[in-house]
């Protein structure tokens, strides 16, 4: 169920995108309840909208908000706090991605932190407290790609605990995001070259995440694919 509340700044703005969920299957009710469980739900927010979106926030009901139209210049309002602002051509699409029981895209990335982090990283982790492969003789000119790289990072306590509870916190996290509408996000790790430890990180994360089931899984490499 995806729960969509809609706002703007003038009645008209409102109904019309109400209207356009509707179209893609969405079904309209008056308020935002607990209670709405079923199917894909629209809610128009056309008077005290800041106030009624508190309330929603402090009884823990997870829903995207959708502002159509110009900023409505009130604090606290739909604009100021809607997840996706859109004009009337983005209407039809927004509204068929929001309905649709598509897989979320996660995608891991490994990069060096001496050449920046990536744009629009959700989660950034510092690789840099593990132990470094790069001061082994006979491991500094392998990256994270082959085994023995992998057994190193691997190996290490802090590396399972950082992996577990990564795990343990997306599970508790991506049905929110996909509840506002988010449908990509990106975990990106972080070392010194960007070619090892980060690497082995992002590679058995999104081999775990793949193994739900549940999840488009993508990995990028960036250092390793600039070369």
């Amino acid at each position: 169920m995806t729960l969509v509340v809609i706002g703007g700044p003038t009645e008209e703005r409102v109904e019309n995108a109400v209207r356009a969920f509707e179209a893609a299957g969405f079904r309209r009710a008056s308020a935002i309840a607990e209670d709405l469980k079923q199917g894909n739900i629209v809610v128009p927010l056309r008077v005290g909208a800041a106030e009624i979106l508190k309330q929603a926030d402090d009884r823990g009901i997870l829903y995207a908000l959708v502002h159509h139209g110009p900023d409505d210049r009130i604090k606290d309002g739909t604009y100021a706090r809607a997840h996706h602002r859109v004009e009337a051509p983005e209407l039809i699409e927004l509204a068929r991605r929001l309905g649709a029981n598509q897989k979320m895209l996660v995608t891991c990335v490994a990069f060096a932190f001496k050449e920046g982090i990536p744009k629009d990283s959700a989660f950034v982790v510092d690789a840099r407290c593990l132990d470094n492969p790069y001061w082994v003789d006979d491991l500094r000119d392998l990256d994270g790609r082959d085994p023995r790289i992998a057994q190193f990072v691997l190996d290490q306590r802090e590396a399972m605990v950082l992996l577990d509870s990564l795990c343990t916190m997306l599970g508790a996290l991506l049905p929110a995001y996909r509840a506002r509408g988010r449908m990509e996000l990106t975990l990106a790790f972080g070392c010194t070259g960007g070619r090892q430890r980060s690497v082995v990180l992002a590679l058995e994360l999104a081999r775990r995440l793949q193994a739900r089931g549940d999840l488009d899984v993508g990995v990028e490499l960036r250092e390793l694919e600039q070369r």
